[in-house]
């Protein structure tokens, strides 16, 4: 069988290479062994390769009479090409490259590619010259010639009859999918690098062989994961389903970690403190439904971080889509984090767009930020209470605090007059219950900190939101220090608390385990007769009381009980308070949270990957980012019009005029005879914007392009073109306020 190789390559030399570099490159190449799972055959299968190589280019005669072999096969195969296209035909037609279609990057005929120099080898002797094409790094062709062994075309290869002979063949390819996975993953191309690897894993685990290779895959898998969500999540918002795919695979991540502030292993190699940089990073790249959906479900676990982040998506949202309920959702979150940490002012943003402002002047009143206050007082000079300044500070807090985290929100404009004068807000807040009914629930007063709890011992905690659905929320452990990071005083909730109800609606009151530990509960008395002395009746029924000296010993039993108990809370507070200390002074405190978020630097994100641009207005400029967007979804929708399903219904959205009339019948074509194109690969890098002054909603945008794919015929593969880059000029017009591409020409 002949194999695409020659003997410069085996020895990894070029033609001009002299007899030292010779016998240098076939001593480092016999002491380089291929991975210790080939077999014996394959190694050998290898050396003969090797040597052959060596002792034919170490003779002068031998090399001489091959060199002429060599070119002269070479340039007669360029000619043969030449004469049969004629002395008029284009360098890209001779070379079958995407260039020869001036209407696309894929050519609709076959084309003929010119021969590479090739070897002729034994059967037995494939192994070995895939082990040395996959040390070239030649994945792609290693794919090519070992994949068709493995599927039973081949039957008169010993695949067919030597199980050891197709175990090389599986390894071969395996970790052909493997070098290429790692390859694409250093060219920033994560999701094809996840596709490689995924490849190799579903070849290995159908086979049933190597599972230290396919564990290397999974290692490089679970490494790979963050960078490809990033990848995903930064694709525009209209491919939803791969958007969908990162948030699945993060969702993952975080199942795995135990959550956002969880410690377990998920195999990416992040810690507590990176993972949460990671995930402020990728917060830009979500919108504020997205977070909603994911932080809300992550606060249950209960994590403080989660829950942080869960406010700000329901206030972002909340206010900018004007649905009062999910800030009344907000604000019942907020009680959770206050029984840890000071988040009154965020509190009393909360109160403010619900229209509550008792509760938000009281909330103002708790807060320990002394600079947030000192520049509310100032901005509410003149004015019997702090409102003034509070809404000034609300909205610059949401125009420079919320909104920009968020992909949907952080081109918009906060403001308060705008938002109370919705329609939509002045139904809600006019269906939201009296400040009196549900103040109770989550602005706790200083003289009720200082109160011992209620004889039920345990806090309780009920709300519901502004739309009558029952809410309840995450039981937090008690603690001496805060969950967010700081220390604050632990509060209790009045348990009038857990007989409140919103509207119409019964509300549910978990219990929240844990009680507060700074106070020791008191015996509940179901019994009103419990504490009054019973009687004893004797046999002889004479009735008797217990005497003075036994309710003496009484007293002083549960006088001694009582201070026992006293004492080991004290000891509990002393010993929280000392290893609280000692873990902050040794840094073993954990991650922290600040008021605006987690406690993460954004100066030095994990991965690098651009910043995403607001969404453009429609009449705007065409800018380089809706140029590659738009070259892009072209690249997207030719993969399925011309791919083995051909579906045409999404040609009209990326392509107009003759562009969309020729691609349009090309794809008919395809069709109807059968062909179609399977595309490895597509990169796309804009140059150039030229947009004409006289009519803005005509541009012409040079791109560099690269693109690699495969034609079949009837389900037989026919060609392939390779990734070479081309300079293409589009031409692109604006339609019902999208860019489309109306023709374009390679230069």
């Amino acid at each position: 069988m002949l194999i695409p190789l020659d003997y410069y390559r085996i020895l990894g030399l070029p033609i001009q290479a002299t007899a030292e570099q010779i016998q240098q490159s076939y001593r480092d190449r016999s002491r380089q062994l291929p991975r210790r799972e080939y077999s014996e055959a394959a190694v050998e299968g290898r050396k003969q390769l090797i040597d052959e190589a060596y002792t034919v280019l170490a003779d002068a005669e031998n090399r001489a009479r091959y060199d002429s072999l060599f070119l002269s096969q070479t340039y007669d195969d360029i000619s043969l090409v030449e004469d049969a296209d004629g002395p008029d035909s284009t360098p890209e037609e001779l070379s079958g490259s995407p260039q020869g279609d001036r209407n696309g990057m894929t050519p609709v005929a076959p084309p003929r590619p010119t021969q590479s120099p090739s070897l002729e080898i034994e059967p037995q002797q494939l192994v070995g010259a895939l082990a040395i094409l996959l040390e070239l790094g030649e994945y792609d062709l290693v794919l090519k010639l070992g994949r068709p062994h493995l599927s039973g075309r081949l039957p008169e290869t010993p695949a067919a009859t030597d199980n050891v002979f197709r175990s090389d063949i599986v390894l071969t390819v395996a970790v052909a999918y493997l070098e290429m996975g790692r390859e694409q993953w250093q060219q920033r191309q994560y999701e094809n690098a996840a596709s490689s690897l995924e490849a190799g894993q579903a070849l290995l685990l159908r086979e049933g062989l190597f599972p230290q290779v396919r564990g290397e895959m999974q290692n490089d898998l679970q490494k790979l994961r963050p960078y490809r969500i990033l990848e995903l999540l930064a694709l525009p918002l209209e491919e939803e389903s791969l958007r969908q795919r990162g948030l699945q695979l993060l969702r993952e991540m975080l199942q795995e970690r135990g959550g956002l502030d969880g410690s377990q292993d998920d195999g990416s190699g992040l810690d507590v403190n990176d993972f949460l940089r990671f995930v402020q990073q990728l917060r830009q790249y979500t919108t504020a439904a997205e977070q909603q959906s994911l932080f809300e479900l992550e606060a249950r676990r209960p994590s403080a971080v989660a829950t942080y982040l869960a406010v700000y998506a329901l206030i972002g949202r909340g206010f900018a889509q004007r649905q009062p309920g999910l800030i009344y959702r907000a604000k019942l979150l907020l009680v959770q984090l206050g029984r840890r940490q000071d988040v009154h002012l965020e509190q009393a943003v909360c109160a403010l767009l619900l229209g509550q402002t008792e509760q938000a002047s009281r909330a103002l009143e708790l807060s320990q930020e002394e600079e947030p206050i000192r520049l509310i007082r100032e901005h509410s000079q003149g004015s019997p209470d702090l409102l003034p300044g509070l809404c000034l500070y609300g909205e610059r807090w949401l125009q420079d605090e919320v909104f920009p985290h968020f992909r949907d929100l952080n081109n918009l404009t906060a403001s308060l007059k705008d938002y109370f004068a919705d329609p939509r807000v002045q139904t809600h807040l006019e269906n939201l219950p009296p400040e009196s009914e549900d103040s109770a629930q989550w602005v706790v007063s200083a003289t009720q900190m200082a109160l011992p709890p209620p004889t039920d011992a345990q806090p309780v905690l009920a709300g519901a939101n502004a739309l009558g659905q029952t809410t309840s929320a995450p039981s937090w452990e008690s603690a001496g220090r805060s969950p967010l990071g700081r220390s604050s005083p632990s509060w209790e909730l009045s348990s009038s608390s857990a007989q409140g109800s919103v509207g119409r609606t019964s509300v549910s009151t978990p219990r929240f385990p844990g009680a507060n530990p700074f106070t020791a509960p008191e015996p509940s008395n179901p019994n009103p007769n419990a504490s009054k002395p019973r009687r004893r009746r004797r046999r002889d029924g004479v009735s008797s009381q217990p005497g003075r000296r036994s309710g003496v010993k009484l007293d002083r039993l549960l006088l001694l009980v009582g201070g026992g108990l006293l004492a080991l809370v004290v000891l509990w507070i002393l010993l929280t308070s000392l290893l609280g200390g000692l873990a902050s002074l040794l840094g073993l405190s954990g991650p922290q949270l600040t008021r605006d978020g987690a406690d993460v630097s954004l100066t030095d994100p994990l991965f690098e990957l651009p910043s995403p641009e607001p969404a453009p207005a429609p009449d705007g400029p065409l800018s380089n980012t809706v140029a590659q967007q738009t070259i892009e979804r072209w690249f997207s929708v030719k993969v399925e019009a011309v791919g083995q399903n051909h579906t045409l219904d999404r040609l009209p959205t990326v392509l107009t005029g003759q562009a969309l009339t020729q691609w349009q019948e090309r794809a008919e074509d395809a069709r109807r005879t059968g062909w179609y194109w399977e595309f490895s690969r597509h990169e796309v890098s804009v140059e150039a914007i030229d947009i004409d002054s006289e009519t803005p909603d005509q541009a012409s945008v040079e791109a560099i392009v690269q693109e690699a794919g495969t034609l079949y015929e009837n389900g037989q593969e026919v060609s392939s073109t390779d990734a070479s880059p081309l300079t293409v000029v589009y031409r692109l017009v604006r339609v019902d306020g999208d860019w489309r591409i109306e023709d374009w020409s390679v230069q």
